[in-house]
C-alpha cells in the first residue's frame, strides 16, 4: 500500500520577528512544493530516501538521539507504527530550496505526516497540521507551527499568538525570489533581536506599534488587491527590518536591485542571509527578474498556493 501528499513551501510577507513579541505576522503558500510517498513494508524499519540523505533505523528509537534531518519523517513513521507489524519506506523529493527560509522543513513535516499517517487511517487537515507541527519541534524546538499552518492551507494567512486565519480573497501578485546564498541559523538571527530589543526597550517597542499598524494596512491593502501600493509597506517593512540589524550589506544590494523595477522588496524569514522577494505583477515581473539575473543572482518566480496540502 502507498500514500502520497504534497505541501507548499511559504514566505513570510509581513512581521517576521515582530510576531515573537505579539505583531501579526502575514505569510502566504507559494507554488513550489514538497512530495511525500510513504509505503508499508514487510520489513519491520523506517527507511527514509530524499535529495539530502537517507536513514534506515529500527522502531523505538530516541528522536533525540538521531543525528539526521530527516529525523521528523523518523518521528512519524515510528508513532504511526506502534503496535503495528509493519515498517515504513519515505520518500521525499522537493522543488524547494532547503535552509533559504521557503518552509522547505515545514512542507516537509506536512506532507510526511498527510503521507504516512494515511497508510493507517483517515487523516483531516487539523490533524495533519498537529502532526506536522510534533514533527517540526523535533528539529526546531520553538516553531510557533504559523509556517506549518500556511503550508497545509495554502493561500495567505494571518498569524498571531499561535492563532491563525487563513485570508479568504485571491490577490493576483507574483513575487520574485533571490538567494543570497549567506548561511545562518534562524536561532542565532532571533537571539541578535532578543538582544537588540534588550538594549532598548523603548525604541523597540515603539518598532513593534509601527509594525503593527504596518500589517493592519497591508492586510486591507491585500484584500483589495492593491498591489503597487502594497509594494509600499513591503518597503517600508524592510526598513523596520533594518533596523534591528537582520540586514546586511548583501542583502541591501539585493533589496536595491528589487527596488529599482519591482512595487517593493524586503527580506522573508530570518534574515541575516537566506532569501529577499521583490513584489511584482504582469508589467515588471520579466524586468524584476532580468535585473537579478543580469547581476549573476539566482531567482526564480512564484505565485501564492490557494490549494496547501494535496492528497493523491
Amino acid at each position: 500500500m502507498k500514500s502520497r501528499a504534497s505541501a507548499p513551501g511559504k514566505v513570510i510577507l509581513f512581521g517576521e520577528h515582530f510576531v515573537v513579541y505579539g505583531v501579526k505576522a502575514v505569510l502566504c503558500a507559494i507554488n513550489k512544493r514538497v512530495y511525500v510517498t510513504a509505503e508499508k513494508t514487510d520489513q519491520k524499519k523506517i527507511v527514509i530516501k530524499s535529495d539530502i540523505g537517507e536513514l534506515t533505523l529500527e522502531p523505538d528509537k530516541t528522536v533525540s538521539e538521531i543525528k539526521s534531518p530527516l529525523r521528523p519523517f523518523y518521528y512519524l513513521a515510528d508513532k504511526m507504527i506502534k503496535n503495528q507489524d509493519t515498517g515504513i519506506k519515505v520518500i521525499i523529493e522537493s522543488d524547494i530550496p532547503p535552509g533559504v527560509g521557503l518552509g522547505s522543513s515545514s512542507a516537509c513535516c506536512i506532507a510526511g505526516a498527510s503521507a504516512i499517517s494515511r497508510l493507517f487511517k483517515d487523516t483531516s487537515r487539523e490533524e495533519v497540521l498537529k502532526l506536522g507541527v510534533e514533527a517540526e519541534k523535533t528539529i526546531f524546538e520553538d516553531t510557533s507551527g504559523a509556517d506549518c499552518a500556511v503550508c497545509t492551507y495554502g493561500g495567505i494567512i494571518e498569524y498571531e499568538k499561535d492563532k491563525f486565519q487563513k485570508i479568504k480573497t485571491q490577490p493576483d501578485f507574483h513575487l520574485v525570489i533571490a538567494n543570497s546564498e549567506i548561511k545562518r541559523t534562524t536561532e542565532s538571527v532571533v537571539a541578535k533581536v532578543r538582544r537588540h530589543k534588550e538594549r532598548d526597550e523603548g525604541k523597540f517597542s515603539a518598532l513593534c506599534d509601527k509594525e503593527s499598524r504596518l500589517v493592519s494596512d497591508a492586510l486591507r491593502l491585500i484584500n483589495e488587491n492593491r498591489v503597487q501600493e502594497l509594494g509600499e509597506k513591503v518597503a517600508e517593512n524592510q526598513e523596520y527590518l533594518r533596523d534591528i540589524n537582520v540586514s546586511n550589506d548583501i542583502l541591501e544590494e539585493m533589496i536595491k536591485i528589487g527596488q529599482s523595477t519591482s512595487f517593493g522588496a524586503k527580506i522573508t524569514g530570518a534574515g541575516g542571509g537566506g532569501c529577499i522577494f521583490a513584489l511584482a505583477d504582469e508589467s515588471n515581473l520579466g524586468n524584476t527578474i532580468k535585473q537579478f539575473r543580469d547581476k549573476n543572482y539566482d531567482c526564480f518566480s512564484v505565485k501564492i498556493d490557494f490549494k496547501g496540502l494535496d492528497t493523491f
